[in-house]
C-alpha cells in the first residue's frame, strides 16, 4: 500500500470548507504554541525545583549531623534529660526520640524529588558522619506516624512538642525521618519539615489549576477565531452562491459592496463580469435570431430561381448546397435555443419524467426497458427532459434496444442511457460533442440528423453544475451517463409533482 502524499493526507484530515480549515489551523497552532511552550517552561521549574531540592536536603542533613554529634557527645543517661528539656522548650527543628530499635514507617511513593533529596541526605550525612553506618532514612506522611518503639505515634504527642514539626493544613506535607544508631540499642529518631515543606508539588509544574487556565484561554481563541473566520469568510459564501446561480441561468440581486477591501473588489469585478456576459448572451441571441430573419428570405429566392434552371443536374446542386445551407442555419439556432432555456429549477420525479418518454418510445415501436428508482432531482424541467430526450433519439436511432437506469452514486445522482447497437471507436469520442460531427453509421441510420444532440445535452448538464460521460459498454453497445451533483439530489418525497 502506497503512502499518501502530504497534500491528499491533509485534504482528508482537514475540513472541506474555509471556515473549518481555518479554525483548524487556528486552534492547533495555538495547541502547539502552548504545548512547546508548557514544555519549554516545565523543564525549566523541574530543574529549579531539583536544584532547591538538592540543596534544601544538603543543608537539613548538615544540621541533622550536628544534631546526632551532640547526642553522641553526651552520657547515654543524659539523653533523656535533653530530650524532655527540648520537649519543654517548645521543640526545636527535630522532633528528637531515642527508641531501642528503629521504627518501621510507611514511606511515602517514589517520587523524583524525594529520591533526590533522599539521595542528597544519605550522601551527606555518611561525609559528616563517617562512624555512624547504619542510617535510615525515608519520607513519610504525618498521618499515624510512628514515633516510638512502643508503638506512639506523632498524634499521641502533645501539641506543643509536635506543632513546629507536623503540618497537615490546609495539605499535609511529607516528613523527613532520620534514624541513626548511636551504640547498641540506643537509636536516635530525628523527624522533620523540609525548608519547602510541599516541594513534591514543584515537581510537577502543570498542576490543576494552570490546565484548566490553558484550557480556558484556548476555547477563547478558538471561540475568537471562529467568530472571526466566520465574519470573514460569509462574504465569500454570498459570492459562491451568487456565481451557482448565475451559472444555473437564475436572477440574483447584485452583491453588497461591504466587507474587507479586497472582497469589495472581489464583488465589483464579479458584477462587471456578469454584466458582460450577461450582454453577450444577449446579443449572441439579437445575432442568431437577425442571421436567421435575414438568410431565410434569401434562401427561399435562391431556391425558387434554381427551379427555374434548364439544367437538372445543375438544379440538382443547387438544391442540395441551399438545404446544407438551411440546415445549418436551423442548427445553429438550435444551438442557441436548446442551451439557453430560462427556467426556475424545481424539483422533478425522474419516475414520472422518464416514464412519459419510455411510453413514447414504446408506442413509436421502440422497445426500451426502465425501473422506477424512487428519486427525485431539483432541475430545470424542460432542459433535463431535452437532454433526456437528446441521448435517448441517438440510442434509438443507433440501437434496437435501450435500457434507462437510474441510481445514487456516492453524494450524485446518475441517469444511464445504454443502447445495445455498435458503439463508438475509440478515435471517435475526442469529437463526439462537436457540432455537425456524425459517425458513418450515424449518416446512414439517421440521415436526418444534424450532429448537434450530443452537444446540446452536454450543455444543459453543465448549466446544472453536472457532467456528461459517454464510453462504450463492457457487454456491447453505447451508453451516456447523466451525472448531478449531490446539492441537485434529494430522496423522492411522498406526494411530490414532477
Amino acid at each position: 500500500m502506497s503512502s499518501l502524499r502530504p497534500g491528499r493526507w491533509l485534504a482528508r484530515v482537514l475540513p472541506s470548507s474555509l471556515l473549518g480549515r481555518l479554525s483548524v489551523v487556528m486552534v492547533a497552532g495555538v495547541m502547539l504554541t502552548q504545548l512547546a511552550g508548557n514544555f519549554i517552561w516545565a523543564t525549566q521549574r523541574r530543574a529549579e525545583a531539583e536544584v532547591e531540592a538538592s540543596t534544601a536536603s544538603q543543608h537539613l542533613a548538615h544540621s541533622a549531623a550536628s544534631a546526632v554529634r551532640f547526642f553522641l557527645s553526651l552520657p547515654p543517661n543524659y539523653r533523656p534529660l535533653i530530650i524532655q528539656q527540648f520537649r519543654e522548650m517548645g521543640g526545636t527543628r527535630f522532633l528528637v526520640n531515642i527508641n531501642r530499635a528503629p521504627v518501621d514507617v510507611v514511606p511515602i511513593g517514589r517520587q523524583a524529588l524525594a529520591d533526590i533529596a533522599l539521595k542528597q541526605v544519605r550522601a551527606t550525612l555518611k561525609e559528616d558522619l563517617p562512624n555512624v553506618s547504619n542510617v535510615r532514612i525515608a519520607f513519610a506522611w504525618p498521618d499515624k506516624l510512628a514515633v516510638g518503639d512502643d508503638g506512639a505515634t506523632i498524634n499521641d504527642l502533645p501539641d506543643s512538642w509536635v506543632q513546629h514539626i507536623v503540618l497537615t493544613k490546609p495539605t499535609a506535607a511529607p516528613i523527613l525521618l532520620i534514624q541513626a544508631e548511636m551504640d547498641p540499642g540506643h537509636w536516635l529518631y530525628l523527624a522533620t519539615l523540609m525548608p519547602n515543606p510541599y516541594f513534591l508539588d514543584s515537581g510537577n509544574p502543570l498542576t490543576r489549576d494552570r490546565l484548566l487556565l490553558q484550557a480556558l484561554s484556548l476555547a477563547a481563541v478558538l471561540v475568537l477565531s471562529i467568530l472571526v473566520v466566520r465574519w470573514t469568510t460569509r462574504p465569500l459564501a454570498a459570492l459562491s452562491e451568487a456565481a451557482t446561480a448565475f451559472g444555473n441561468g437564475e436572477h440574483m440581486p447584485a452583491l453588497p459592496e461591504t466587507g474587507s477591501r479586497e472582497f469589495v473588489k472581489t464583488a465589483r469585478a464579479f458584477g462587471a463580469m456578469r454584466e458582460r456576459i450577461q450582454r453577450y448572451i444577449e446579443d449572441r441571441e439579437r445575432l442568431f435570431v437577425s442571421i436567421s430573419h435575414d438568410l431565410r428570405t434569401p434562401i427561399m429566392r435562391l431556391k425558387l430561381r434554381a427551379e427555374l434552371l434548364d439544367d437538372d443536374q445543375l438544379r440538382n446542386e443547387f438544391h442540395e448546397d441551399l438545404d446544407e445551407l438551411d440546415m445549418m442555419v436551423k442548427g445553429a439556432l438550435q444551438t442557441v435555443k436548446d442551451s439557453d432555456i430560462h427556467e426556475n429549477p424545481t424539483e422533478i420525479r425522474l419516475d414520472a419524467l422518464l416514464g412519459r418518454m419510455v411510453r413514447d418510445a414504446q408506442l413509436a415501436g421502440h422497445e426500451v426497458s426502465f425501473a422506477d428508482s424512487g428519486l427525485s432531482v431539483a432541475a430545470k424541467p424542460l432542459a433535463l427532459k431535452r437532454a433526456i430526450g437528446n441521448l435517448l433519439n441517438n440510442a434509438l436511432h443507433y440501437g434496437k434496444q435501450v435500457e434507462i437506469a437510474v441510481r445514487p452514486q456516492g453524494s450524485n445522482i446518475e441517469i444511464e442511457i445504454r443502447d445495445h447497437g455498435p458503439g463508438v471507436p475509440e478515435s471517435a469520442f475526442k469529437n463526439l460533442f462537436e457540432p455537425y460531427v456524425r459517425l458513418e453509421h450515424g449518416r446512414r441510420q439517421n440521415s436526418s440528423g444534424m450532429g448537434l444532440g450530443l452537444g446540446i445535452a452536454r450543455g444543459i448538464v453543465q448549466a446544472h453544475g453536472g457532467e456528461l460521460l459517454l464510453d462504450n459498454h463492457p457487454d456491447g453497445g453505447f451508453r451516456a451517463i447523466i451525472v448531478l451533483p449531490g446539492a441537485a439530489f434529494t430522496p423522492l418525497a411522498a406526494g411530490a409533482s414532477a
